[in-house]
């Protein structure tokens, strides 16, 4: 019998859980976007892996460090834990754009380490995000790619021909279609 890998939501984190400052650089600007929360627990609800993947350029270009990074994250995990939410793992790509590196969004580097450390079947699963870069990664592993309007996510929406599976306001909303997708295919 063949064993079936749990499902994941791989999720972009500035804005699409927390507010896009552009280029966050310390714990105490972030601040979880309305409903995130709520959404993230109805996910987790559904029995999915929730795993953030991260595009962090501003290390490249000099605006924080990894150790900075670290304190940030370790502050948006306390932040979700107060809300009973957590993560399965956060993955980064502090490259920037001219470095060519695969980690970095759309590239598939930080899904293949995350497939390293977790049990998960991409092609299972969807990806989150409000850019163009991830639903592109979405759609390089496998997973059914959603956009949020928030952040940039109106933005890319109004340019059209995203790709898309569904376009929500926020993961609330994006958690509520994912739940329906599992009851069409019989798999809640």
């Amino acid at each position: 019998m063949t064993e079936v890998l749990r499902r994941a939501v791989l999720l972009d984190r500035d804005g699409t859980i927390n507010v896009d400052t552009h280029y966050l650089s310390r714990p105490e600007q972030l601040e979880l976007l309305p409903g995130a929360a709520e959404g993230l627990r109805m996910m987790r609800d559904l029995g999915f892996a929730l795993i953030v993947v991260t595009n962090q350029s501003g290390i490249a270009r000099g605006y924080f460090s990894e150790d900075d990074l670290k304190d940030i994250h370790a502050r948006f995990r306390a932040i979700l834990a107060d809300e009973g939410i957590t993560l399965d793992g956060i993955y980064y790509c502090p490259h920037g754009t001219e470095d060519g590196c695969i980690c970095r969004k759309p590239g598939r580097g930080m899904v293949d380490q995350a497939l390293a450390d977790i049990d998960f079947d991409p092609a299972r699963s969807f990806m989150i995000g409000d850019k163009r870069v991830d639903l592109d990664l979405g759609r390089a592993v496998g997973a059914e790619p959603i956009l949020v309007r928030t952040g940039s996510g109106s933005g890319v929406e109004s340019e059209g021909d995203h790709g898309a599976v569904f376009v929500a306001d926020g993961l609330t909303q994006a958690a509520a279609f994912i739940g329906g997708r599992l009851d069409k295919q019989g798999e809640r």
